[in-house]
């Protein structure tokens, strides 16, 4: 009987041992490197966070990015800031690493802020003091603050807005004027560009409003270039759209 319960044990304990060797491991990030920034470029910075949308992530990284393949312009350096240096994981489930952790680092200027939706922009998000307090400080330097869908609710919110004509996601237009009725908010077009403040609908036509942006910087031929490389049919003239500048 002594026998048998010492069998019994050993083998608890061996059961036990291997669940817990199977078990997911959490990994703290050691692998941070800082990314390579040209001098002489515009610095672009990407404000993502858990529940950030892949679209309107990857479609104006896309084209800010293929800025480096062309001579003769100001090209964009292009990178990730967010309130962690660990993973964030998008809305769709893909698991990206930040180059910076605008909690603690130090950035670089910011000369373009990109703010692409995210999943809790319409509620938390808004609560989160050290995010609002950041687009504040970047919005002092910056060039251009621009935003994809509901990433106009982070700039609405800061208050970088409110003498600007904005718009956002479609569908949340009647949100957006509810909870900020003191903006002038433009319905019915794909992105307003008022001043340094570009706002989008955000999904795939948020490839047209960094098209646009990269338009107005460089020039049709090198927009239309790098819409081209991207297999995008791409013609100012055909977006709904207003340009208050």
């Amino acid at each position: 009987m002594k026998k048998l319960i010492f069998q019994v044990i050993a083998g608890l304990i061996v059961l036990s041992c291997t669940q817990k060797q199977n078990e997911p491991k959490t990994i703290e990030r050691t692998d941070k490197v800082s990314p390579k920034l040209v001098q002489g470029r515009y610095n672009v910075a990407f404000l993502i966070m858990n529940g950030t949308y892949n679209t309107e992530l990857t479609a104006p990284f896309d084209i800010f990015q293929h800025t480096q393949y062309k001579k003769g312009i100001k090209a964009m350096n292009t990178f990730l800031v967010a309130n962690t240096s660990d993973p964030i994981t998008t809305f769709e489930g893909i698991r990206i690493l930040p180059d910076f952790d605008y909690t603690k680092d130090s950035i670089p200027r910011i000369d373009i802020l990109v703010v692409p939706s995210a999943e809790h922009h319409l509620d938390t998000d808004l609560q989160d003091e050290a995010l609002i307090n950041f687009v504040k400080k970047v919005d002092k330097l910056a060039q251009f603050m621009t935003s994809h869908c509901d990433g106009a609710f982070i700039l609405a919110k800061s208050g970088v807005l409110n003498s600007a004509v904005s718009t956002t996601f479609p569908s949340d237009i009647g949100t957006y004027k509810k909870m900020f009725p003191h903006l002038n908010v433009k319905d019915s077009v794909l992105f307003v560009h008022d001043g340094k403040y570009i706002t989008s609908a955000g999904g795939a036509k948020s490839f047209e409003a960094a098209l646009y942006l990269c338009e107005y910087l460089y020039g049709k031929a090198i927009a239309d270039s790098i819409a081209k490389g991207l297999v995008i049919d791409w013609d100012l003239s055909r977006v709904p759209k207003l340009i208050v500048k």
